[in-house]
């Protein structure tokens, strides 16, 4: 509200405990008694009520070992960053601000309240809640703030690796992005939550294909690239795509530098980390697939036309189009396979790109032939004729089958 912007939702303190909140209120449930918080349901709203409380010391980097009910500045100084620690009076229509979040929004400036390592200590989430509000506010960070951010950072992995992955995906979704990666960076935290992308800094690549620099510098510029709208796989996928060049690099004998096999291998390696991270199988798939995929873009004006249709129709396609795109564009900067691609795509658009089977397994047993394995080598043979236009009709791919595999 101070910002100029509707609130998407509504949390309420009060002075009341949550037995009177539960009393006042004929739809409520407790998530949180313990710490005085209620759900309150009306009309079809979840709407969530805490009681004003302090805390007692954090023992687990998440939650305190006891809280105390008490008054509203106790409870707004046990917050964590001044922008988040202010209350509206909506009766008075006044704001109430402690902790000089009113000044800090002005300043476009992310401060934690009171000590920084304490509030940190507290909750070690703080510290990648910082760099999001930083990135997606486009505020600075306070330099207190910051100092006791950097100091802690290797302690964020004693928090569970979900929390960590959403602010993550919230940090790079934003169309800031690369304001993000520079802070995760330079904190500390991409050393201590993806060493795998530290890994990346100082890896030099051939500059006849790399005139931009190392696999780092070449990873950021892509990111910067993208659109502000995308997909959390192909985001990934374009964090993830050489993050096995680090340890597939060689020297050959004509002193160029090659990384043989690095998508094979990073594919590997973008499973393990996001499996680290706890994303999604239907993630995983996907940006594990774009990885494993995104060398073969170069090969695809010699494909014969069947191939490049099958590997057109796959799921993450036209992701990996993108992918391809920012690819080419944050070095050599040669889009002939691109362009190509996308006059495929519009080519193939009239039609399905797989359309459906000339024949099927019934239609060989009709044949008389025996089901077996040699059934999917026969009906991947007809398709592939199909997808290059030499067999149009069922009675035509019969005569080819009997042809081919029933005659003498």
């Amino acid at each position: 509200m101070v910002r100029g912007l509707i609130p998407k939702d509504y949390d309420i303190a009060t002075d009341a405990r949550p037995e009177a909140v539960q009393g006042l209120f004929p739809h409520t449930f407790a998530v949180g008694a313990h710490f005085g918080v209620i759900i309150v349901l009306e009309n079809g709203f979840q709407f969530e009520v805490a009681t004003f409380r302090s805390d007692d010391e954090y023992i687990d980097g998440r939650h305190p070992s006891a809280v105390h009910f008490s008054s509203p500045e106790e409870d707004a100084r046990r917050r964590d960053f001044t922008i988040n620690g202010m209350f509206y009076d909506p009766v008075a229509e006044k704001l109430i601000d402690f902790v000089g979040g009113r000044a800090d929004i002005d300043a476009k400036l992310v401060r934690a309240i009171g000590n920084p390592a304490q509030r940190f200590v507290e909750d070690r989430l703080r510290m990648l809640r910082a760099l999001r509000f930083a990135t997606v506010l486009n505020y600075q960070i306070d330099q207190k703030t910051w100092h006791a951010l950097a100091t802690n950072a290797d302690s964020i992995n004693q928090i569970s690796a979900e929390r960590i992955r959403d602010e993550l995906v919230r940090i790079f979704l934003s169309p800031n992005r690369v304001r993000g990666w520079d802070l995760v960076d330079s904190s500390g935290l991409m050393r201590a939550i993806l060493p795998e992308l530290e890994a990346m800094k100082g890896v030099l690549q051939p500059e006849q294909f790399h005139p931009e620099g190392d696999v780092f510098v070449h990873t950021r510029l892509m990111l910067q690239l993208l659109p502000e709208k995308v997909s959390v796989p192909l985001l990934f996928a374009v964090l993830f795509h050489d993050v096995a060049k680090p340890v597939t690099a060689t020297v050959d004998n004509t002193g160029r530098i090659r990384f043989n096999d690095h998508d094979r291998i990073g594919a590997q390696m973008t499973e393990a980390i996001m499996r680290r991270l706890r994303f999604s199988g239907a993630e995983i798939e996907a940006t594990v697939e774009m990885v494993r995929q995104h060398m073969v873009f170069k090969d695809a004006p010699n494909m014969r036309v069947a191939k490049l249709k099958r590997f057109m129709a796959r799921p993450t396609f036209d992701e990996e189009l993108e992918l391809h795109r920012v690819d080419c564009e944050s070095s050599h900067r040669m889009l002939d396979n691109y362009e190509f691609l996308r006059r495929k795509r519009e080519e193939f658009a009239n039609e399905p790109i797989i359309p459906p089977p000339l024949v099927r397994g019934n239609d060989l047993i009709a044949l008389g032939l025996k089901p077996g394995p040699k059934f999917g080598q026969i009906l991947e043979a007809v398709e592939t004729r199909q997808l290059e236009g030499t067999l149009r009709t069922t009675e035509e791919a019969l005569q080819w089958v009997r042809r081919e595999y029933l005659s003498g």
